[in-house]
C-alpha cells in the first residue's frame, strides 16, 4: 500500500505571519487545522515538514534535531522570502521546543508552546510512542506481524543517537528559557501522559517576557491540536496573536 507523503503548507492571508511547527513523528497535519483557522482570521501561516518526517520510522532516525532545526530556520526564512517581516511561532511538543529556541535566536513577535517538554524524563514514553508510530506505519504497509516485530527491534537498536540528540536539544533549550523576552503563551493539556507537565509551569515562570500567559486544557492530552478542546485552542491562539504589538496596527 502506498502511503501519501505529508507536505509543507503555506496558507496566505494577511501580512501577519505564523510559523507552525509539528512534533516528533508528526508532520504538518499536526497544525493544519490551526493554519486554516488563522487563515480565515487574516493570518498567513507556514508549516514545514522536518527531514525524515515525510516517510516512515526508518526515515526519521536518519536525521536528528540538528537537521530539524535547520528545517525550522528554513521555514522562517520561507516566510521572510515571501515578504512577511513579522512572524510569530507556534509549536506542538518538540515543535514548541524549537519555537522557544527561535525566540532567543531570532526576532519573533510571539511564541506559543503546546505540550512542550522541558525535561528529558520521558524517554520511556517517547520510545513507546515511537514504537507505536512504527507499528501503525508498518501495519498500513500491510506487513506481517513477524516482519513488524523484527523491523521494530532493529529500528530501536538504531535509534539511540536520535533520542540522545533529542535529549540534548531539550536540555539545551531548558537552560536558555530565561533568555526569552518574546511574548509567550504556554499551552498544556491536563491529561498529557507523554511529557512531564511541570514543563508548562517551568516555561511560564522562567521566560523573562513581560507579556506571558499560561492555560491548562482540562480535557486534553498530548495531541492537543486534535483533541476535544481544539476549537477553544484555536480561539485562544488567535486572541493571543491579536494581543501582540504588530506594526502598522
Amino acid at each position: 500500500m502506498k502511503i501519501k507523503k505529508p507536505e509543507p503548507f503555506t496558507f496566505e492571508a494577511g501580512k501577519r505571519a505564523v510559523l507552525l511547527l509539528h512534533g516528533f513523528t508528526g508532520n504538518s497535519a499536526d497544525v493544519r487545522m490551526i493554519g486554516r483557522f488563522l487563515q480565515k482570521k487574516g493570518y498567513t501561516s507556514h508549516a514545514p515538514v522536518y527531514r525524515g518526517h515525510d516517510g516512515g520510522p526508518e526515515d526519521i532516525i536518519r536525521y536528528n534535531p540538528e537537521h530539524w532545526w535547520e528545517d525550522v530556520i528554513n521555514g522562517l526564512n520561507h516566510l521572510r522570502d515571501l515578504g512577511y517581516e513579522e512572524v510569530a511561532a507556534a509549536g506542538l511538543s518538540i515543535g514548541g521546543v524549537f519555537g522557544l529556541k527561535l525566540a532567543y535566536n531570532q526576532p519573533l513577535k510571539g511564541v506559543i508552546t503546546m505540550c512542550s517538554p522541558m525535561f528529558f524524563d520521558n524517554e520511556k514514553q517517547l520510545t513507546q510512542g515511537f514504537k507505536q508510530f512504527a507499528r501503525d506505519y508498518k501495519q498500513l504497509e500491510r506487513k506481517s506481524e513477524e516482519d513488524i516485530s523484527r523491523e521494530i527491534n532493529k529500528l530501536m537498536e538504531n535509534s539511540t543517537d536520535t533520542f540522545q540528540k533529542i535529549k540534548e536539544l531539550i536540555e539545551d533549550v531548558h537552560d536558555h528559557v530565561d533568555h526569552i523576552y518574546t511574548p509567550t503563551f504556554v499551552i498544556q493539556g491536563r491529561n498529557d501522559h507523554m511529557i512531564n507537565t511541570d514543563s508548562a509551569n517551568y516555561i511560564y515562570e522562567t521566560v523573562e517576557a513581560e507579556h506571558k500567559q499560561i492555560k491548562w486544557y482540562e480535557e486534553s492530552g498530548h495531541a492537543i491540536t486534535f483533541d476535544d478542546e481544539k476549537d477553544q485552542l484555536h480561539q485562544d491562539i488567535y486572541e493571543f496573536l491579536e494581543s501582540l504589538d504588530w506594526s502598522g496596527d
